[in-house]
């Protein structure tokens, strides 16, 4: 198989992208909005040693009766969503194979896996609508980034914002194409604005926050006039003069209105800078609380203990149903965020701690805390050993561990069972529809001691993400694919540098400096960027 070669090919099943999985010559190939079932030539468009990415030249000979016409114009192409041409429920039991294959292949762990808790409208449902701006400024563009690019798809109209975030997009447009406002041009690092970040709330008041590359604008209050009359409660004046691929400066002016956003989840209040982490789909996340809730059953007389905490959601939730609960956060800010969050609530049986999970939990067992119950929402690459040690020792009544990576949670999940868990149970709940993302929450009881054994794990050669979990990436697949997209050569130092760097690297690397005064060669700015886009490709990194 080489590339440029066109083959007819079947897809069998969907990937974790759900791309078609098609299969020639023992080689698995990838063909995005190809469905299981469907036949159609297929032009392989890049090959790796062990799987091949292709491309459809024709449509589907027959379609598959779960395929759906698009309705957005701008899909695929913004790669903001990756099912659209399914229907709601096929992307669902999608989700649910994803999920249950998961903890087949890569925990060896045979699990029932239930329904995904999907929406009854999966239509407008993020909070949060952050649009890049390009264009010119007589025609100035608003939508999102290509797939691992920084081309600009224009997009009219999202149908995941909720309102009024699209007519908040348009107010902006026409007033920088009427007062000729310059868009931020990436390449020259020129131009004014740069992005337009849009939070509304479940009253459907709205902030927008407008980033330029300046501290000021020019025709202020007219962007205000515009802004307030399609719909926003408070315009906020962000500067990032930054050469950064970060939205979000660390300078903010409000022009009109409150300067933080009031909103609701749970029955409880949150203040909300347009910094501040909130998840993106309300309805959701209350329907994926509740189920960590019911997980963890809690009694009037427990201890909590809610590991990776952020800013307390999950944690003051929950501090409402038992005597006392810690949340344990390695961000200060989040930390402070949470008390103040606690406070405006009248939350008093709550208390929480700036640390790293896997040495503030385990120092904590050690000095004799014995929750009844730990809650653990861990990043992606899943958790440190130290914290499954600590949760052994620990031995709580319950165990739920929420995760948006399936795959470290299956890992993670043959690790608790080794430690002495046993699982009870799953629920994947549908956070972002329409994507190929799904957060799964695991409920485990502790056995008794006597299963309780030892575990040694180099968490590196585990460390699975979803696209690895079917083909991972060699250091020769990532360094090719830098060579072909960048044109740079990158040696394997360089890819474990920002492995590290991204928390996806955790033994020493062979050939780290032998001695502490020895002169390590530290990857350049342009290759980092060329490994990391590659670490994105692959999945490894979000």
């Amino acid at each position: 198989m080489q590339k440029n070669d066109v083959f007819v090919m079947t897809a069998d099943g969907l990937g974790a992208d759900m791309e078609g999985v098609c299969h020639h010559e023992g080689m698995a190939v990838f063909v995005p909005g190809l469905l299981p079932g469907e036949t159609a030539p297929v032009r392989i468009v890049k090959v790796q040693s062990r799987f091949a990415f292709g491309r459809m030249e024709a449509s589907p000979e027959t379609p598959a009766p779960i395929r759906r016409s698009p309705d957005c114009p701008a899909y695929p192409r913004c790669g903001g969503c990756t099912c659209r041409h399914m229907t709601y429920q096929a992307t669902l039991e999608a989700k649910r194979q994803q999920v249950a294959d998961c903890f087949r292949r890569i925990g060896h762990i045979e699990v029932e896996v239930p329904p995904v808790l999907g929406m009854e409208d999966p239509s407008a449902y993020r909070n949060k609508t952050a649009l890049p701006i390009g264009g010119a400024p007589e025609a100035p563009l608003a939508g999102f980034f290509a797939p691992r690019s920084h081309a600009l798809v224009p997009v009219q109209h999202c149908p995941n914002a909720m309102p009024p975030a699209n007519a908040l997009c348009r107010a902006l447009l026409e007033w920088m194409k009427t007062f000729r406002i310059p868009p931020y041009r990436e390449a020259e690092h020129k131009g004014l604005v740069r992005h337009l970040v849009v939070r509304v709330n479940r009253k459907g008041q709205a902030m927008a926050t407008v980033v330029v590359n300046g501290a000021r604008l020019p025709r202020e209050a007219e962007l205000v006039q515009a802004l307030r009359e399609a719909g926003a409660s408070s315009v906020v004046l962000n500067e990032n003069s930054d050469k950064t691929n970060v939205i979000l400066g660390p300078r903010y002016r409000t022009l009109f209105g409150p300067a933080t956003l009031q909103d609701e989840l749970c029955g409880l209040t949150f203040e909300l800078s347009p910094a501040a982490f909130f998840q993106v789909n309300p309805v959701q996340t209350e329907r994926l609380y509740q189920t960590v809730l019911d997980f963890a059953g809690l009694h009037p007389e427990d201890t909590l203990c809610d590991v990776y905490c952020g800013a307390g959601t999950i944690t003051l939730m929950m501090a409402r149903h038992c005597r006392q609960a810690l949340g344990i956060e390695i961000v200060p800010q989040a930390i402070e965020n949470a008390q103040e969050n606690a406070r405006r609530n009248g939350i008093d049986n709550a208390r929480f701690m700036a640390g790293a999970a896997e040495d503030a939990l385990p120092r904590l067992i050690a000095q004799g805390l014995r929750p009844d119950v730990i809650v653990v929402d861990p990043p992606r690459k899943g958790l440190d050993p130290a914290v499954i040690h600590a949760m052994a020792d620990a031995a709580p009544r319950r165990l739920v561990y929420v995760s948006c990576n399936v795959a470290t949670q299956a890992r993670d999940a043959a690790l608790l069972e080794q430690a002495g868990f046993h699982i009870e149970r799953v629920q994947p709940v549908d956070m972002f529809c329409w994507t190929s993302g799904v957060e799964t929450v695991m409920l485990l009881s502790k056995l008794s001691d006597a299963r309780h054994i030892d575990i040694h794990v180099d968490m590196n050669e585990l460390d699975v993400t979803p696209a690895e979990s079917q083909t991972a990436a060699t250091y020769d697949d990532i360094k090719a694919y830098v060579r072909e997209h960048s044109g740079l050569t990158v040696s394997t130092l360089y890819i474990a540098q920002v492995k590290r760097k991204y928390g996806i690297l955790s033994r020493e690397c062979y050939n780290k400096a032998k001695s502490d005064d020895a002169k390590q060669p530290q990857c350049p700015a342009d290759k980092e960027r060329a490994i990391a886009e590659a670490l994105r490709f692959y999945g490894m990194i979000a």
